[in-house]
């Protein structure tokens, strides 16, 4: 199956809409045991409209500045949405990962910076 253009537009803006059900969502980064460390607060609306089935994210940078910190690496980000819903995981490494970090220990009132940040509905 190859979907058009189209339609991966409506489902990456229907995401986008997830997103920002009930409010501004947001990006927890976490522990492998789901222990958050530091939270980014997206735009109300956090991601611009869909082009090619990609939408990206608003508003960057992005900044949490009183990171609760952890001695554990940072082992993923979770997107919440407004409500506190969770939606989605993504993994978190110092590169080649879906999302990178320039460390993966974040200190307490660390602050941390998301820079940018794109969600693709593939064609296949």
């Amino acid at each position: 199956m190859i979907l058009e253009t189209a339609l991966r537009d409506a489902l990456a803006n229907a995401i986008d809409d997830d997103v920002n059900a009930g409010g501004a969502g947001e990006m927890q980064f976490e522990t492998a045991g789901d222990v958050e460390v530091a939270t980014i607060v997206f735009s109300a609306t956090a991601f611009g409209a869909a082009s090619t089935g990609v939408i990206t994210l608003a508003g960057v940078p992005l900044t949490d500045a009183s990171a609760t910190g952890n001695a554990s690496p940072v082992a993923q980000a979770s997107v919440f949405d407004g409500g506190a819903a969770k939606l989605w995981e993504n993994t978190v490494a110092v590169s080649g990962s879906e999302i990178d970090l320039s460390s993966l220990v974040i200190a307490a009132a660390e602050a941390v910076d998301l820079t940018s940040f794109t969600v693709t509905v593939p064609a296949s």
